[in-house]
């Protein structure tokens, strides 16, 4: 465990992440509507992976955690996008 504490984080911060998140959300809203076919899909993972990372560094204070931790979920996050290609792959060669 980081004995050390983390800066404090402003309102203003949180704030901004959060309006980020509803413009976000409001972009996958109008992105599903448009229907661009098979990018559709990619659209709405890439949009999603955005809003999970602020999630992650801001509002779970992952940004402050250990080396170590970090590295971790970046492996854990590279074996879901391998799992989630290989699916992919998979639905198109069939």
């Amino acid at each position: 465990m980081n004995a050390e504490k983390h800066p404090p984080v402003s309102l203003g911060t949180y704030l901004m992440v959060w309006l980020a998140l509803l413009a976000l959300t409001a972009l996958t809203i109008a992105v599903a509507s448009m229907h661009f076919g098979a990018w559709s899909v990619l659209a709405a993972i890439v949009i999603a992976t955005i809003k999970g990372t602020l999630v992650l560094l801001y509002f779970m204070h992952l940004r402050y955690e250990d080396r170590m931790f970090r590295i971790m979920l970046l492996l854990t996050l590279f074996t879901l996008a391998v799992i989630m290609l290989l699916t992919f792959v998979d639905v198109l060669l069939r």
